[in-house]
C-alpha cells in the first residue's frame, strides 16, 4: 500500500505500529503524531507493566480486535514502543487514526 504513514509498517506477520505512550494521563485516547510514532495517552501509571497492559487493552478496544492479537515487540520499559497487531489491515487502522468527517 503506497503512502503508509511513518508510524505504520506491514510485515508478513501483521502490522507494526510505532507508538509513543503518555502514561498517567487523565483520559485514554490517540493524541496525535509524535515524530515517527502515534502518540497514545494511557491513564495507568508506568509501574509494574500497568501502562503496557492498559495500552494493549486500549488498542484492542479501539481497533476492535482481541487482546491476543496485540503484542509489544520492542520497548517494554520505554515510552517508545513497537506493537504488532494482527487481524486488521493497514487501511482499517489508518481510517481509525484519520476518520472521515
Amino acid at each position: 500500500m503506497p503512502g503508509l504513514p511513518t508510524y505504520l509498517r506491514e510485515t508478513s506477520d501483521g502490522l507494526q505500529l510505532s507508538v509513543r505512550v503518555q502514561p498517567g494521563a487523565r483520559r485514554e485516547a490517540v493524541v496525535g503524531i509524535y515524530g515517527d510514532a502515534l502518540k497514545i495517552a494511557i491513564a495507568a501509571p508506568a509501574v509494574d507493566g500497568k501502562a503496557n497492559d492498559a495500552l494493549i487493552r486500549f488498542l484492542a478496544t479501539w481497533l476492535s480486535v482481541s487482546r491476543s492479537q496485540i503484542a509489544i515487540v520492542t520497548g517494554l520499559t520505554s515510552r517508545s514502543k513497537v506493537v504488532r497487531i494482527t487481524g486488521i489491515t493497514a487501511d482499517e487502522l489508518q481510517r481509525k487514526v484519520t476518520p472521515t468527517p
